[in-house]
C-alpha cells in the first residue's frame, strides 16, 4: 500500500456510486479555505482495494443482525474511511469526510485545531449506546497504529467483530476520542452556524432524486427491521424500495448543484463524465437540466440563511 507525506490531507471516501459527489466534496473543501495551499485532498476509491471484493456474497454481523456484503451497494465504501493512517504510513493529520460531506466554511479551522492529546475527533455520541458518527473525523495518525483495514475487514467474516461496533468506534478506548461541535458534521441541516453540510439521509440526496434506491436500509429496529428482513430476503437486496426523493430543503439541493456547476465551469469534471454517471444511474437524469437553472453561488456567508 503506497504511503502518502505526512502533510494535513483530507480523504474523501467513495466509491464508483458516489463519484459525483465526491469530486465536489473535494472542490468545496478547497473552494472556502484561505490555508487552501496548507492541505491536499486525496479521494480513496473503495473500487482500488482487492480485499472488498473478495468477500462479494458473504455474510457478516451488523448490530447483531446477519448482512450479505455487497460491494454494489451505495455505502460500501464505509470502511474505507478508517485507511487514512495506513496511507499516511501513521504520521501526521488526516481528516476524512463522506462523499456526501461538503465544506460550508474553511475547513482549515478543523484541521488545525488543538486534539488535547485526543487520537480521534469527530461528532459526539446520540445513541445511548455511545455510538460516535465517524463520517466525518480529524485523525492523529500517529495514534492509530493499531489500525489495519484489510485485518479488521477480515474478521468481520471470522465472527470476531461486528460491523456497527467497528464504525461507531465502541471498539476504541473511549478516553482517546474527542468531539468536536456537530455543525462540523451537519446531518441535513443548513444554518447560518453549519461548517460542513452532510446530506447524510440516503433517500434524499439532492443528485439521487428520481433514481431507484440502491442501498440496503436498516434493519436492527425492532418490527420495522424483522420487515427489511424478510423483503430482502424475498425480493432481494434492493427490491420494494422504491426511489429516492427530493431534498425537503430546496437550499441544500441549490448548494450542491451550485458546487457542481461550479466545478463543470472549472474543468474540474466533464459533460461527458456527468452523462455517464446518469446513464449508470450514479446520479439523477435531470442532473445537467439542474445545473443549467440553479443560480450561481455567491459566497458562504448567506448559504445558511
Amino acid at each position: 500500500m503506497q504511503q502518502l507525506q505526512d502533510k494535513a490531507r483530507i480523504f474523501i471516501q467513495t466509491n464508483d456510486k458516489q463519484s459525483i459527489g465526491a469530486i465536489v466534496s473535494a472542490y468545496s473543501m478547497k473552494r472556502v479555505s484561505k490555508h487552501a495551499d496548507k492541505f491536499d485532498v486525496t479521494a480513496i476509491r473503495q473500487e482500488d482495494y482487492g480485499f472488498f471484493h473478495a468477500r462479494e456474497g458473504q455474510s457478516y454481523r451488523r448490530h447483531g443482525v446477519e448482512r450479505v456484503w455487497r460491494n454494489d451497494d451505495l455505502q460500501s465504501f464505509t470502511l474505507v474511511r478508517f485507511l487514512p493512517p495506513e496511507l499516511m504510513g501513521y504520521r501526521g493529520r488526516a481528516l476524512v469526510v463522506d462523499p456526501d460531506v461538503f465544506a460550508v466554511a474553511d475547513v482549515w479551522e478543523l484541521l488545525s485545531r488543538d486534539m488535547k492529546g485526543k487520537a480521534i475527533l469527530c461528532r459526539g455520541s446520540k445513541f445511548k449506546n455511545g455510538a460516535f458518527a465517524t463520517s466525518v473525523m480529524l485523525l492523529d495518525c500517529a495514534k492509530l497504529a493499531h489500525w489495519n483495514v484489510k485485518r479488521d475487514f477480515d474478521a468481520l467474516f471470522e465472527g470476531k467483530r461486528d460491523y456497527h461496533d467497528w464504525i461507531s468506534l465502541l471498539l476504541e478506548p473511549r478516553d482517546t476520542i474527542g468531539s468536536f461541535e456537530d455543525e462540523w458534521n451537519d446531518f441535513d441541516r443548513l444554518t447560518p452556524k453549519t461548517r460542513m453540510l452532510h446530506n447524510t439521509r440516503r433517500r434524499t440526496q439532492p443528485w439521487k432524486t428520481g433514481l431507484p434506491v440502491d442501498y440496503t436500509p436498516t434493519e436492527f429496529v425492532p418490527v420495522i427491521g424483522w420487515i427489511m428482513r424478510l423483503r430482502r430476503k424475498m425480493f432481494g437486496d434492493h427490491g420494494l424500495l422504491g426511489r429516492y426523493a427530493r431534498h425537503p430543503d430546496r437550499r441544500q439541493e441549490e448548494f450542491f448543484f451550485t458546487l457542481l456547476q461550479e466545478c463543470l465551469a472549472k474543468g474540474l469534471i466533464e459533460e461527458a463524465t456527468i452523462r455517464d454517471a446518469m446513464r449508470r444511474n450514479f446520479i439523477r437524469h435531470d442532473a445537467l437540466d439542474v445545473v443549467a437553472r440553479v443560480p450561481r453561488l455567491a459566497g458562504t456567508a448567506a448559504v445558511g440563511a
